[in-house]
């Protein structure tokens, strides 16, 4: 089915091969396709008529989608939607793919600043780099820091994002009003280590449209007592929440948990009761065959976030054998770097290179099934699975337009392949959440992008200065 839909590129290649004559006219074509504009799509409600629309089946043509509410309220052939809804004037997006924005199931909103300075660090780097940086923030640093993240999210196609708590000593209220500010949607995490604040936070955000309030903490570790673990993560089940913890990310925190409860860390979250489909375990690079089984009895979610392995990790994440035994999985950043196109890239590459090639594997789950945990399965991770993560009635108006009519997709034969091999952000022209347009090719049209951006650059430095992170400088070797 996918080999069989080219696009723009696939249609020009394919008149070349007939001749000049069919050449000449594919390119009168090519120069009369209409091209959209960001003020169509300011309106209550939209007839979006792309030339691909990316559905959980797979890639489809002729097809359209109705938003209304901020919901996806219509989706279907385009003549049948055209038709029923005359009193609407539909939007031909040209040579476009309308696809779900990516969803982020693990971030850190807050550290923003000092991404690079985990650049060539040994892997356990949270008591060196990222406790300083956010114990160094204040309410101001701390919402430019958020309100930077998001923006860089919306730039690489992310629709909503996970944070997973901050250290920062400010309410999380400040990365609330960040992170609506930019038009991203947000699981907030709140930190309660000590047992304390999570019923409040948790209805806090009631009514809110971009703000699902989650708990978290940071590692098993961290909890008072094996009560508090189990505690909170009930509390998160009977509110529908999702409740955040990292999970056997490094050998130095495996080994930490043996030593002092005698059990690995998912082992000891099973013990205390503390896993299930309302809990969220980031990283799990270092599972055992019986950890997997574990995740997987109990549905719990996990989130695998590849770019870390490769900047700061101990491993690589099993993702394909999670898939298999049915472990739910999203993908995320970590807060490396806020690119949804990117990431679908290094969760395919990760895969290959730590366990395709040892077996033989050259599929490796494929571009489907990598787009899908970026987008749906992510969101189910998340707990937003009933929310957003696909185009489909019901679900909220949360998705990207992209550019087909680039070299890079020329000619097409596999787009979902080709989405996540030779995608680019530059593609992304538009970032729709909720249903309103909150980025256009690269920059928010109804607030200062630029603005932010140098503010942020000025207040990060300074935030550096002051947390006195204490860097490893390797020597290098050789002459």
């Amino acid at each position: 089915m996918h080999a069989g839909l080219t696009g723009a590129g696939g249609l020009l290649a394919s008149a070349a091969a007939a001749g000049p004559a069919s050449a000449a006219a594919a390119g009168s074509a090519s120069a009369a396709a209409p091209v959209p504009r960001p003020e169509q799509f300011e309106g209550d409600e939209l007839l979006l008529v792309p030339d691909v629309l990316l559905l959980p089946q797979g890639p489809v043509r002729g097809h359209a989608v109705r938003v209304a509410g901020g919901v996806f309220r219509d989706v279907g052939p385009a003549r049948k939607l055209i038709g029923a809804h005359r009193r609407l004037t539909p939007v031909h997006l040209g040579r476009t793919l309308l696809m779900p924005g990516f969803v982020d199931a693990h971030h850190h909103l807050t550290q923003s600043f000092g991404k690079a300075q985990a650049f060539g660090q040994p892997s356990e780097i949270f008591k060196t780099v990222w406790e300083p940086l956010e114990r160094a923030l204040d309410e101001e640093s701390a919402y430019l820091a958020a309100k930077l993240a998001a923006l860089e999210a919306l730039r690489g196609g992310f629709t909503t994002v996970a944070d997973a708590g901050t250290r920062a000593p400010v309410d999380v209220a400040v990365l609330a009003q960040a992170t609506q500010e930019a038009g991203i949607r947000c699981v907030l995490g709140q930190v309660c280590s000590d047992g304390k604040g999570g019923e409040r936070h948790l209805a806090r955000w009631d009514g809110s449209r971009l703000v699902h309030p989650s708990l978290a903490i940071p590692v098993p570790e961290d909890a008072a007592d094996a009560g508090v673990l189990r505690r909170t993560a009930r509390l998160c089940a009977e509110a529908g929440a999702v409740f955040q913890v990292h999970v056997n990310e490094h050998l130095a925190s495996v080994e930490r948990s043996l030593k002092s409860v005698g059990r690995r860390p998912v082992e000891h979250l099973h013990h205390v009761g503390a896993l299930g489909p309302h809990t969220l375990g980031a990283h799990a690079t270092l599972l055992t065959p019986g950890e997997l089984r574990l995740l997987a009895d109990t549905g719990t979610a996990v989130s695998y976030n590849p770019v870390a392995s490769a900047w700061k990790g101990n491993g690589v994440a099993q993702a394909g054998t999670m898939a298999a035994m049915g472990v739910r999985f999203g993908t995320g950043t970590d807060g490396t770097r806020g690119d949804g196109f990117r990431l679908v890239d290094a969760a395919e590459t990760a895969q290959r290179l730590a366990f395709g090639l040892q077996s033989g594997d050259s599929v490796c789950g494929a571009g489907r099934s990598w787009l899908e945990h970026a987008t749906s399965r992510s969101a189910d991770a998340l707990g937003l699975g009933r929310v957003t993560g696909e185009i489909a009635p019901g679900k909220a108006a949360d998705f990207l337009v992209v550019d087909l009519d680039v070299p890079e997709l020329t000619p097409s034969w596999d787009l979902s392949w080709e989405l996540v091999r030779l995608a680019n952000r530059d593609q992304i022209r538009a970032v729709v959440v909720g249903g309103r347009l909150r980025l256009w090719d690269g920059r928010p049209p109804h607030w200062d992008g630029p603005a932010l951006v140098r503010r942020a650059a000025a207040a990060g430095r300074e935030v550096v200065r002051r947390a006195g992170i204490r860097r490893v400088e390797p020597v290098p070797s050789g002459p």
